[in-house]
């Protein structure tokens, strides 16, 4: 069988130009075609240098993307995606999603958190939510997928198995995450200027960043009930990861060693989840580079400590959109994305 072909829209963003290096390596697929909403007629040699055999790629109107390729990743702002993925899916192509369009299954909860409504509510019925380990079989049936946030992968991957347990309590769940300035996009505001940033740590979006709906939903799914947090991103000076420290409460008569088996069984067939030994902690560099999201667990005073860390453009967004593209298409869950972090 010859390789299928790949479009990317919105490739000139970091999403976009991550998605085209971590295809080069893929055995299955050719990216022919690759859309910009600002950059049509333009190689994508003249915005990035050293893209490999993709530079000759010109960009092109993001319906011709869709016109040329048989699997389309769409990797716009929320707001401007949702069209692209209905049209997409009226010509029998799969697509997976990496704007929040698709993430919310509350009409009204999109309303309030993104200021935009569902357009094809059927399409929102049959989108399945792709966090690829939590809900495999499902994504490998799907034709539409919505690729997760990074925030909510990172705490969604620690937090799911030990609410659908029982093992933690559903409230009082507090998170710190830390990230690294990729995830704010490649579009320049004030706060992302390098004066800004350098030597800096900032809370921003407190009390009401766009990722929290995703989160609660996720894990109110994993418990049952409705759950609410209290989540703060901060930025700190690096360009790509996500440390997500999670505080919470054991459920009476459980141990650290039962939440440690139960994230090992839980997690024992999957390749990129790492649990790592009680006593280690988990930081930047166990997954930078990498699709893996590594997990350490801790005792504070009774409290349960949870770190969790990802590669926010990797497993956070690109990463885990070719994990999904593989578990659509039938290929292997790791093809393409055979990366081990980069320690140093």
């Amino acid at each position: 069988m010859g390789k299928i072909n790949v479009g990317i829209i919105g490739s000139t963003g970091y999403v976009g130009v991550e998605l085209l290096r971590l295809l080069s390596n893929h055995s299955g697929v050719h990216v022919n075609a690759i859309g910009s909403n600002s950059f049509v007629g333009s190689k994508i040699s003249e915005i990035y240098q050293g893209v490999g055999e993709s530079s000759d790629l010109v960009c092109m109107t993001n319906e011709d993307v869709i016109e040329k390729s048989d699997f389309i990743f769409t990797a716009l702002p929320h707001g401007v995606s949702e069209k692209y993925v209905i049209a997409a899916n009226r010509l029998g192509k799969k697509v997976v999603d990496l704007s929040a369009d698709f993430r919310l299954e509350d009409e009204k909860e999109l309303k309030k958190w993104y200021g935009i409504g569902f357009i094809d509510k059927g399409l929102h019925e049959k989108c399945i939510y792709g966090l690829s380990e939590i809900n495999r079989e499902k994504i490998r049936r799907a034709d539409v997928v919505a690729n997760p946030g990074c925030y909510p992968t990172s705490i969604s991957l620690a937090l799911i198995p030990l609410l659908e347990f029982g093992s933690i309590k559903d409230s009082g769940i507090i998170i710190d995450s830390k990230s690294g300035l990729t995830g704010s996009g490649r579009e320049l505001s004030q706060a992302s200027h390098f004066v800004e940033v350098n030597e800096n740590v900032f809370a921003y979006k407190v009390g009401n960043h766009r990722h929290t709906p995703e989160i609660e939903q996720n894990l109110s799914k994993a418990s049952g009930t409705k759950v609410r947090v209290v989540f703060t991103p901060t930025i700190i000076p690096v360009n790509r990861g996500i440390l997500s420290t999670i505080y919470c409460s054991k459920e009476d008569g459980v141990s650290i060693d039962d939440i440690y088996k139960k994230l090992t069984e839980y997690y024992s067939d999957c390749k990129f989840i790492e649990i790592l030994p009680l006593g280690q902690v988990s930081t930047l560099k166990n997954t930078r580079y990498s699709n893996k999201c590594a997990i350490s667990i801790h005792e504070n005073n009774g409290s349960l400590v949870i770190c969790s860390t990802i590669d926010n453009m990797i497993k956070g967004a690109a990463g885990q959109a070719i994990q999904n593209m593989n578990l659509m298409l039938g290929f292997d869950e790791e093809e393409g994305l055979k990366y081990i972090p980069a320690v140093f």
